[in-house]
């Protein structure tokens, strides 16, 4: 693409940041290094019309991590490690919940729930056996008993008779979110440049040269914080990890509140404007979902289906109204990545699902690196 004279000096030259990525992590890292630096030019490239990646495709969870999980994380990684990653997420959500405001992102604290199936009775009676030393564990993080013990009030077939509640997590309105958090970039005067693809970057001795689908320029510094995309151009522990979401039609007199989990956290759904989101199934074709294409498949579908049909609203006539995809970025390990990786190069990925509780702060993270 040729560009005007107009058009290369009002937005592509004497660039101080580029940020590619304008999810949560990228908006954030871009807001932070306008902050510290008031008279530089902040530039945000994505590649969608929309924030692409995950940022406007999650099921909008306020969560920090479920019993089972805390419990599964302690047989890999030393309890300081498994608290780090609980207080970084619970700092997150109070950053984000700062930033931009409670009604302008919609939060409810109405509690996250972990079902347990029939079949995983072992597994309930562990964690609740573990309940109060987990509790105890991760008391500096809450200040308080987060789980407890609750009934299944709201009926869901072939579910064990009891929850295991974490009374501090919530809900949030994703788009809402992002929407507010756009708005506090636009009226910061950062320039977001949409349908941009990078395709390749070089450095030199006091800047960086980039290749888009569109055209070439230079900028001081660049962050790279498209989270699961950013596979592509790093060497580091990190993949992509496709979710698959459907969202029923309305459901008159819905009772169902709050969010919910079960199977080791594969399958999660909440309550959201009288109708019922419920996403997951990775684990049905994990090789297969390690795609950086959006799209559904059958099997996940069906599945997901089948799991309104039988276990959530059994007794309830519902209609699925659309179904999404959003790409992720995990690893082996579940710390995010925010690094140096040059002079002038910094990356902030690898959200390992938990990009609304840690990607605000972690853009913070990525922006201080300078």
């Amino acid at each position: 693409m040729q560009l005007s004279y107009w058009e290369y000096k009002t937005w592509l030259s004497n660039i101080d940041f580029t940020v590619v990525g304008s999810g949560i992590v990228g908006l954030n890292c871009a807001l932070r290094l306008k902050l510290k630096h008031p008279r530089a030019k902040v530039l945000v490239l994505e590649k969608g019309f929309l924030p692409q990646g995950a940022s406007t495709k999650n099921a909008g969870f306020a969560c920090f991590g479920s019993i089972s999980e805390v419990k599964a994380d302690l047989k890999h990684h030393k309890e300081d490690e498994v608290v780090e990653l609980v207080q970084k997420r619970w700092n997150g959500i109070q950053f984000l919940r700062e930033n931009l405001g409670d009604q302008n992102i919609d939060f409810q604290q109405l509690g996250g729930h972990e079902l347990f199936l029939n079949k995983d009775k072992k597994l309930y009676e562990e964690c609740l056996t573990d309940l109060k030393t987990i509790n105890q564990l991760l008391l500096p993080v809450y200040k308080d008993k987060a789980f407890c013990k609750s009934e299944n009030i709201f009926k869901f077939e072939n579910i064990h008779e009891n929850y295991i509640t974490n009374t501090f997590e919530g809900q949030l309105d994703t788009g809402k979110m992002m929407r507010n958090l756009l708005k506090l970039v636009q009226k910061n005067n950062i320039t977001i440049l949409n349908n941009i693809s990078v395709e390749a970057f070089s450095e030199d001795y006091d800047s960086v040269k980039l290749k888009t689908n569109q055209f070439e320029f230079s900028t001081k510094k660049l962050f790279l914080a498209t989270n699961g995309f950013a596979s592509q151009f790093l060497n580091v522990d990190l993949k992509p990890a496709r979710a698959q979401v459907l969202i029923t039609k309305p459901i008159k007199n819905l009772k169902i509140k709050g969010t919910f989990h079960f199977d080791e956290g594969y399958y999660y759904f909440r309550n959201i404007d009288h109708r019922v989101l419920l996403g997951g199934g990775r684990n049905l074709d994990l090789a297969g979902e390690e795609t950086t294409n959006f799209g559904t498949s059958e099997l996940i579908q069906e599945r997901l289906k089948s799991i309104l049909k039988d276990n959530l609203l059994s007794d309830i006539s519902f209609e699925v109204e659309r179904s999404w995809s959003g790409i992720m970025g995990v690893g082996k390990q579940k710390k995010p990545i925010v690094k140096s990786l040059s002079n002038h190069v910094y990356c902030g990925v690898r959200m390992g699902g938990m990009g609304i509780a840690v990607g605000s702060l972690v853009g913070k993270e990525l922006a201080d690196l300078v």
